[in-house]
C-alpha cells in the first residue's frame, strides 16, 4: 500500500515538474530571473542552488511552483518597495530582493513585453501537452493501440441494417476523426441519441452510411450502478439500492453472493437471477474490502443501441504511425477533459466526478495495486497512462479563465494586449482575490468529498 502511494505521488510530481519546467525554461529564455523552482508546498525538506535559482522539495507533494522575480507585492514596477521591513520576510523573499538589487527591474516578469508574459504563462500547459505526447509515444509503442475496428454487429440492429459488418474500420463519425475504439465509446456515451454519419473502410475501400440508435427499454431487477471495464463503479443512480446501501463511485465490485466477478456483464446476470431477494455485494475501497447487503429493485431504464461491438483489441503500429497516433491520443485526452468540463457546466455530468490530490492518489494507488498482480510491465504502462491523463487534465485546468490560475492571468494579459495598456492593479488584485476564494472553496469541497469516499 505504501509503495503504491509513493508511486502515485511520483506520477503527480513528474506531471507537475513538466508544467513548472515549461514556465521555467520560457521565463529564462526571456531574461526573467527565477528565484525558486519547487515541487510541493509548505516548508522545505531540502534545497540546492544552481546559479540564481533555488531548487526545492517541500513537505506537501501536491503541487509546485516556479517563483519568478517581480511576483512579490513588495517589488513594485519601479523597483524595491522601501517601506517593507525585511526582518519579517522569509528566506526566499529576501532572496528576491537580492536578485532585484543584482539585476534590477529588467529581470522581473512584469518588465517584459505582454507577448513574452503570455508565452511564459502559456508554457506550463503547453509543456503538459508535450509531455503527454512523449508519454503517448512510449505507451502506444510498447503496449499498442486499439483501432476503431468493429468486432461484432448484432443482426437486425440499426448498424446491421445500415450495411456495417464485422471487420469494418470506422474512420470518422459526424465529421469527427476516430482513431481508437475507446474514442468512439466516449463519443457514443455523450451523443447516445444522435444519428451517426459514419465513414468506414472495408477491404481497402471507403464507404459512408448513417446509423440512428434504437431506443431500448429494459425492465429488470437492478441495484443502480454502472461499471467500467475494470469493475469500478462509474456511476451510482440516485435513490437506488446501491446508493441506499452506501456503495460509491470508484468502488470496485469484487463479488456477488460470493461469486467473483471477472467482467461487468456478470453483475447484470447475477442481480437479475436474485429475483428481488437480498444479495451480498463485496467491494474494494481505497485498498480495503467491505460487504453490503442490499435488495435489488425493479427498475426501468432506457438506452440507445447501435448494435456495434468493439472489444478494443491492441495492435502495434510502425514507428511513424505511432508518432501520429500519439498526437491523436493526446488530442483525444484533451478533448475529453473539455467535454467533461462542459458537461459539468451544463449539468449533464455530476460534480462528484471532480477529484483532488487525495482522491487522485487513492485512485492511482488502487490502479497500480491491481496492475502489480500482472507484472512489472503492466504497472509501468498503467503509470504512463495515468501520467498522460493527469498531464492533459492539468494543462486544460490551468487554461481555465479563473483568476489565480494561468488562464486567469492570460486573460488579464490578453486584455492588456488589446487595450494597449496594463489592467489597473487594484482591479487585478480584487479579481485575483475573488478567484483565490473560489479556488479555496472548491478545493475544500473536493478534499472533504475525497476523504468521505476513502472512509
Amino acid at each position: 500500500m505504501i509503495i503504491n502511494i509513493l508511486l502515485a505521488v511520483l506520477i503527480l510530481s513528474v506531471v507537475i515538474i513538466a508544467h513548472e519546467f515549461g514556465h521555467f525554461i520560457v521565463a529564462k529564455a526571456n531574461g526573467v530571473c527565477v528565484v525558486e523552482f519547487s515541487i510541493g508546498f509548505g516548508p522545505r525538506l531540502f534545497a540546492f542552488r544552481i546559479g540564481d535559482t533555488d531548487y526545492c522539495l517541500k513537505a506537501l507533494p501536491f503541487g509546485g511552483s516556479c517563483r519568478m522575480l517581480g511576483q512579490e507585492e513588495y517589488i513594485l514596477p519601479g523597483g524595491r518597495d522601501e517601506t517593507v521591513d525585511e526582518s519579517e520576510l522569509s528566506e526566499v523573499e529576501k532572496r528576491s530582493l537580492e536578485m532585484l538589487d543584482k539585476y534590477g527591474k529588467n529581470a522581473t516578469l512584469e518588465s517584459k513585453s505582454v507577448s513574452a508574459r503570455i508565452a511564459i504563462l502559456a508554457a506550463g500547459p503547453v509543456f503538459n501537452f508535450i509531455f503527454a505526447i512523449i508519454m503517448s509515444v512510449v505507451l502506444l509503442g510498447v503496449g499498442g493501440y486499439d483501432p476503431c475496428i468493429v468486432d461484432d454487429v448484432k443482426e437486425g440492429s440499426p448498424a446491421y441494417t445500415a450495411g456495417m459488418r464485422e471487420g469494418d474500420e470506422i474512420n470518422a463519425v459526424n465529421g469527427r476523426w476516430m482513431f481508437f475504439a475507446r474514442e468512439l465509446d466516449f463519443y457514443l456515451s455523450n451523443h447516445e441519441k444522435d444519428t451517426l454519419n459514419i465513414s468506414y473502410t472495408r477491404d481497402g475501400r471507403s464507404y459512408k452510411t448513417s446509423v440512428t440508435p434504437e431506443e431500448v427499454t429494459d425492465v429488470a431487477y437492478k441495484i443502480g450502478v454502472m461499471l467500467d471495464t475494470q469493475l469500478h463503479v462509474a456511476e451510482v443512480l440516485d435513490d437506488s439500492a446501491a446508493q441506499k446501501a452506501g456503495i460509491r463511485t470508484n468502488d470496485k465490485i469484487i463479488s456477488i453472493n460470493g461469486k467473483e466477478l471477472t467482467e461487468s456483464s456478470q453483475l447484470i446476470d447475477l442481480v437479475r437471477a436474485s429475483e428481488g431477494k437480498t444479495i451480498n455485494v463485496e467491494i474494494e475501497r481505497a485498498g480495503h474490502k467491505r460487504q453490503f447487503n442490499l435488495t435489488p429493485e425493479i427498475m426501468e431504464t432506457t438506452s440507445y443501441e447501435t448494435g456495434l461491438t468493439m472489444y478494443g483489441k491492441k495492435v502495434h503500429a510502425s514507428p511513424i504511425k505511432t508518432l501520429g497516433l500519439a498526437f491523436a491520443d493526446t488530442g483525444f485526452r484533451i478533448s475529453s477533459v473539455v467535454e467533461t468540463l462542459i458537461g459539468m457546466g451544463t449539468g449533464k455530468v455530476s460534480m462528484n466526478n471532480l477529484s483532488g490530490p487525495v482522491g487522485t492518489v487513492s485512485t492511482i494507488s488502487s490502479v497500480v495495486g491491481e496492475s502489480r498482480k500482472a507484472g512489472t510491465i503492466p504497472v509501468i504502462l498503467n503509470m504512463i497512462n495515468i501520467a498522460i491523463i493527469l498531464s492533459a487534465n492539468l494543462g486544460i485546468m490551468n487554461l481555465l479563465p479563473i483568476p489565480a490560475l494561468d488562464g486567469g492571468r492570460l486573460v488579464i494579459y490578453i486584455i492588456e494586449a488589446i487595450r494597449g495598456k496594463p489592467v489597473s492593479k487594484k482591479v487585478e488584485n480584487v479579481v485575483t482575490f475573488i478567484g483565490v476564494v473560489f479556488l479555496l472553496v472548491l478545493m475544500a469541497y473536493i478534499l472533504v468529498k475525497d476523504i468521505i469516499v476513502l472512509f
